[in-house]
């Protein structure tokens, strides 16, 4: 095995600087047994306040969001989905299939204001391996049925 930096084996070396020993670790902070998206930012006040907000985000749901909710939780869709997830250290995902790394974000109106910084997430999120999929609010409330067929299409890629 050869050596890395300060003569610390390589495959040490990289595992220590890219925070895990295979892509997965080293992609996005995941492993098989640890489902919880690294936190970029090690900044414990900000990660605290980013949970906090997720929690309550969790707590109160919008009509768009329940009504997806009651559709795909427990597995309904063949996926696991995580509600209100803080992902990057910067970003609550409204839906999160972690096995999957499909991110569903409920558009509302309130996405209509703030085109640039949804640009942003959705280009780091990328870069950091997730897929993401947008879901028109009204279509939500309109056709509950056409919005399943397509979180269905996105889980299958």
């Amino acid at each position: 095995m050869g050596e890395g930096a300060r003569g610390v084996p390589a495959l040490l070396w990289a595992a220590q600087r890219t925070g895990g020993c295979h892509a997965t670790c080293a992609f996005m902070g995941m492993t098989r047994t640890d489902n919880n998206p690294l936190f970029r930012n090690r900044n414990s006040s900000r990660r605290a306040a980013l949970e906090d907000r997720a929690r309550a985000l969790r707590a109160s749901l919008t009509a768009s969001e329940a009504l997806l909710w009651q559709r795909v939780r427990g597995r309904k869709l063949g996926a696991a989905f995580r509600r209100q997830v803080p992902l990057l250290g910067r970003f609550i995902a409204d839906f999160l299939a972690p096995a999957q790394r499909l991110v569903i974000e409920i558009d509302g109106s309130y996405h209509a204001l703030r085109a640039r910084a949804d640009v942003r997430r959705d280009a780091a999120l990328a870069r950091a391996g997730s897929a993401f999929f947008a879901l028109d609010a009204a279509l939500l409330t309109r056709d509950i049925e056409a919005a399943i067929s397509r979180v269905r299409a996105a889980l299958r890629g």
